[in-house]
């Protein structure tokens, strides 16, 4: 019956509240992990009480797991239970007033002008895969989104007319424009690389795979480690990383936090503001080796 439960709600989250599938499956994972250790303990979901669930995430915390994780477990248990509530096959909500262990956000990974142009170079041009790798690498960098959001994107997302990309988060949708060498990079492997990598005219995936498929998060995070060795790059590199690049090198020449906010799809302004923070902390260390009497 739970697991019953648990794939209602997957589709409640779905279909109703619009959330991205790695939400989901995030969710699911949480709520998954949660049941098993209830039943190791003989409890069930609906007999739980805000004690059963402190206990859950104490037993969390004593197993290493990090306060993020914790925390994000919380908000996973929260909106389940909501769920729950409003089915009606709980009377209350065991999380209700619970409070989420602080979580000190972690400094983004940022790559200097150089690394980026570095990373941006390493794919060849003189083949199918290199020039889809080089766009796709220039369009994250150019525009900012999400890898989730570079991967889903369709062929009718794209305006080269424009020079812009439709991009879509759960309800929300958002332009954002592309520079000049997205662009010239994009348009190359729109006419000289995906025509001859699709399989079937009916396929609308912007960014295919050998097989002519639509491209898996796993296989851009493979391409973008194999160009980071080539590059001699020695920072860690995750597919967030240009992203996040993105942004810091938007403040530093200038841009405004709103605009930066609305081009990544932030919901809230403090994810946005993280990056001032990188990009101060940026000044303070080029001052102290620059200035004579720093």
């Amino acid at each position: 019956m739970m697991n019953t439960y648990i794939e209602d709600y997957a589709n409640f989250m779905t279909e109703v509240r619009h959330k991205s599938a790695n939400t989901v499956e995030s969710y699911k994972r949480d709520i998954t992990q949660y049941i098993a250790y209830l039943e190791e303990n003989g409890t069930e979901a609906e007999a739980a009480t805000k004690t059963t669930v402190l206990s859950y995430l104490l037993y969390l915390q004593k197993n290493g797991k990090a306060s993020s994780t914790v925390s994000r477990t919380l908000a996973s248990l929260r909106s389940f239970y909501v769920y729950m509530q409003r089915c009606g096959y709980v009377q209350s909500n065991p999380t209700s007033n619970l409070e989420a262990p602080h979580v000190e956000k972690k400094m983004p990974q940022i790559l200097t002008g150089a690394e980026v142009e570095w990373l941006l170079d390493q794919p060849s041009d003189a083949d199918n895969k290199g020039m889809r790798d080089k766009a796709m690498l220039e369009l994250l960098y150019a525009t900012g989104i999400r890898v989730s959001e570079l991967i889903n994107l369709n062929i009718s997302d794209v305006n080269m007319t424009m020079s812009f990309i439709r991009c879509r988060g759960g309800k929300k949708e958002r332009i954002i424009p592309m520079g000049a060498a997205a662009h010239r990079a994009l348009e190359r492997y729109l006419s000289d690389a995906r025509p001859y990598m699709i399989r079937v005219e009916t396929e609308t995936a912007l960014f295919v795979n050998m097989s002519g498929q639509r491209l898996s998060r796993q296989g851009f995070w493979k391409l973008i480690k194999h160009y980071r060795t080539e590059a001699g790059i020695q920072a860690e590199i995750t597919p967030h990383t240009l992203r996040h690049s993105f942004a810091a090198h938007l403040l530093e020449n200038g841009a405004d936090l709103q605009s930066i906010q609305e081009m990544m799809g932030h919901a809230d302004i403090s994810s946005t503001q993280l990056y001032s923070r990188v990009v101060n902390s940026r000044i303070k260390d080029v001052y102290a080796r620059s200035h004579p009497r720093a």
